[in-house]
Order: C-alpha cells, then structure tokens, then sequence
C-alpha cells in the first residue's frame, strides 16, 4: 500500500490525514490546535503541525505529502529566511484603508479585476503588505520574500532552505492581489507599489508538479488554498458550487474560465486542477452559530432543535450577521443586527432560526453574484463545521433556492491535499478517483420572504452604520 499524507492549516487548526494513494482509504489522522487570533506567528503553525503529524504516526512510511492552508496571510521573511513579524492572517481587517488606498491608486475596482481578477479588500496580502509598509516601516525595509501559510509550510518542510526554494501554486498565488490567474504571471508592479520594493515570491507550480522533497524523502506536492483544497477533495466540476461555513464562509463554483468583477464581490481565483475557481467570501459563518448559542446558554445540538422549532421566516425576525465586520459586502466595520422583533418572536426559538437564516442569506447572495457572471450551477456542496448543524442542512434548501448535498462529514481540505500529494507522486494527467458514499440531499420548498426581508435589513443596517 502506496500512503500519502494531507495538511489542512486552517485559521483554527491543523489537521492531518493520510491516505491510500489508490483507494483513497483513510488509514490514520492527526490534529494539532493553533492560537487564537488575527496575527500569529509561523512558529504556531509549524509546532501544530509537528503535533498533528506525531498523533498522525508520522511521515517516515508516506510517499508523497502535501499543504492545504488558510489563504491570503502575509508572512513575511528576511534575508536569512527568519520570519520578521507575526503574520496577518486572512480575517485581519486592519488593512481596510490601505485597501481602499489601492483601489483609488490603480484607478478603481475595474483596473483590479482586469490586471489581477481580484478587488483589494482586507484580507488580500497585498493590503496588508501597504499596511506594513504604512505602520511598520522597519519591518517592510527588512522583508525580502514574502509568502502564504502553505508556501511557508511546505518550504519548512522541504529539504532546501533557501528563499529561492519558495513554491506555491495557482490557487493560492491568486488569492495575493498581485498574481492573475487570467495570464498565469505575477504582477510585481503591484507588489512594489504596495509594499515599497520588490521582494522574492514562490514560484508558481503546475497543479501536480512536485515541490521539492521532505528531509526523508517523501515528495511534496505544490499544495494549495484551503478553499482550492476543499475543491479537489469533493472531486468537484464545472457546475458545482460549493458553499463552505467553517470560521468563513464561502460560496464558490468550479469554472472553465477566469472570472473578472470590478465590483469585488466575486474574488477571480484559480483552482487546483487548472481551472478556475470564482469565489465569494464572508467573515461571518461557523462563529454565528458560536455567538448565538452562546447568547442563548445552549449547545449546538439544543441550538439547532430550537431553530427547526421556529417556522420559516422566524416570524418575520432577522439577523444581521456581522459580528466581526464584514468583507461580502465590504464593511469591516459594521456590526451585527436583529431586526423585525416582536412581543411574540422575542423567543430563543425564533432568534436561533433567524440566525441560521441570516448566515445563509449572505452565502445565497454569494451564489446568486456567481450566477450573474454566467456560471451555472447544477449541485450545491454543503460543508464545513457549520454544516454539521441540523438546522444549517436543513435550512439550506429553502434559503439558497436548490436542492443541497451533504457529504458525511470530513477533513475536506486535508483529503484534497492528500489528493493532489496522490496525483504529484503518480505522474499521472489527472488526480486519483477515490470514491466517496453517504452524500446526503436536502430539499425543501423555496421561502422567498426571507431572502427579501433580509436585504431589506441588510441595507438599513449598512445605511445605518455608514
């Protein structure tokens, strides 16, 4: 038996899964758990990782591994390849003006999305590498390469320490701001005018071309983005959107084309399989559920019986979910809002469905941007920890407008890495079928007042906080 092994970075954790190259078949697994917060050191990720390999038996009888990890942080490393300050992850919006800056600089949201097919908001590297430059000068004039969590992680884990040995790929590079997944080439007139100067960047991989070799051996794949990952390990085509409630939230579709808009609500990333893959991201998903739940001094299962007690619509309350601002729309500094509550819904029941509801409605918003570009959608994905809730599955049906499939629960991210790490050892044209049973399907009868009173709401609290 031929073992492969996969890594998902998340923002919350790492999780390792290695698998039969020809089956597919989950032979063991590990997890390591990462600090809190919106700026972390490498280390972190490095030390989870070491923990989750050790629980996961290790690497030395794995032929081939590979990184699926949390998009768009900034590392930034010196000359020496010492990390030269805690990284800023994806949910960081302390880079909102500088994105802004940048927008205004090039021209306007339409110069973005056709130079690189991505409108800067905060999570982007390169608004964080303008917020460095900007607040911390001494640390951009130390930065000499920068990269993404997976790109730091697969170099630490190769053989060659040398900056020049940074690897990424195309899912990943196209979530930088300053790489295009339309012409495949960095933009590093864009990297210059947010940072100061030029720096080294990863060099861009082929969707199975190895990274290099781990100390004992074993083959590194490229790697990818978690969401990229995610793509691949549901063995997804052109078609299917996939809408992932983890920490984000994600709706995004697998395409035969680049996807370019100039308003920034669909980011034009690419994929791990050399097509593409359109995206819209929020801030506010899985920790909804959390906050709630929290409010309401219940657990996630009481949580979702309560909210699948409450009739559709929750009696006319909404939630507004923006807990932590927002990027979809752009609003990092809004917060979250209830709306429409009267003496009768003033229940736990009806605040827990309207909860559930307000998270969904901004995912079907995300869904319904892609379908304005052209993408078609036959088969929506639900995954991610949020789609653990039974009240989240069987919601879905009702507020996205299509019948939702459900894989049993997973590591997708990791399974997709170990896919690709599968795919790079085989040489082969295409990556591994490993077959996948349990998918469950949702149906449900469309409520189209709740997706209204929503954007109802959601524009007024926008209004209101402007």
């Amino acid at each position: 038996m031929t073992l492969v092994a996969g890594v998902d970075s998340s923002t919350q954790s790492c999780k390792v899964v290695i698998r039969d190259a020809e089956t597919g078949e989950l032979v063991r697994h590990g997890r390591g758990t990462h600090p809190e917060g919106t700026e972390v050191h490498p280390d972190a990720w490095w030390a989870a990782l070491q923990t989750a390999l050790n629980e996961a038996g290790g690497l030395d009888d794995v032929a081939a591994v590979a990184v699926g990890a949390q998009q768009h942080g900034m590392v930034c490393l010196d000359e020496t390849g010492r990390v030269v300050r805690p990284a800023l992850l994806w949910n960081d919006t302390r880079s909102a003006d500088a994105a802004l800056d940048l927008i205004a600089e090039l021209g306007g949201g339409a110069a973005w999305a056709q130079a690189v097919g991505v409108v800067p908001v905060a999570s982007f590297t390169v608004t964080k590498l303008r917020w460095l430059a900007q607040h911390e000068p001494d640390a951009a004039a130390q930065t000499a390469a920068v990269c993404l969590p997976h790109d730091w992680l697969t170099w630490r884990l190769g053989a060659d320490p040398a900056l020049e040995a940074l690897r990424t790929d195309r899912g990943d590079a196209s979530g930088t701001g300053y790489w295009s997944a339309a012409s495949g080439a960095y933009r590093s007139d864009l990297l210059i005018r947010a940072l100061g100067h030029d720096v080294a960047v990863p060099r861009v991989l082929g969707p199975s071309e190895p990274a290099g070799t781990i100390p004992k051996g074993s083959l590194l794949g490229p790697g990818t983005g978690d969401n990229a990952a995610a793509a691949l390990g549901l063995d997804t085509r052109p078609g299917d959107v996939i809408v992932s409630i983890g920490t984000s939230g994600v709706a995004c579709s697998v395409s035969d084309a680049p996807a370019a808009d100039p308003s920034g609500t669909i980011a034009g990333f690419a994929d791990a399989t050399g097509r593409f893959l359109p995206l819209v991201a929020t801030l506010n998903a899985a920790r909804v559920l959390d906050a709630v739940a929290t409010m309401l001094r219940v657990d996630h299962e009481e949580l979702s019986r309560l909210a699948l007690s409450a009739p559709p619509g929750a009696g006319g309350v909404v939630v507004v979910p923006y807990l932590e601002g927002e990027r979809t729309p752009d609003r990092p500094d809004a917060t979250g809002a209830v709306h429409g509550l009267r003496l009768s819904t003033a229940t736990a029941a009806h605040l827990a469905r309207a909860a559930v509801e307000g998270l969904l409605c901004g995912l079907a918003d995300g869904i319904d941007a892609l379908v304005a570009t052209g993408d078609r959608v036959e088969r929506v994905f639900l995954i991610g920890g949020g789609a653990r809730s039974g009240a989240v599955r069987r919601i879905a049906p009702t507020v996205l407008g299509r019948p939702v499939l459900v894989p049993p629960p997973g590591e997708y991210v990791a399974d997709g890495a170990a896919r690709q790490a599968a795919w790079a050892f085989s040489g082969n044209t295409e990556p591994p079928r490993w077959p996948r049973a349990g998918v469950e399907t949702y149906d449900s009868d469309v409520v189209e007042s709740i997706r209204a009173r929503y954007a109802q709401a959601r524009e007024l609290t926008v209004t209101r906080q402007q």
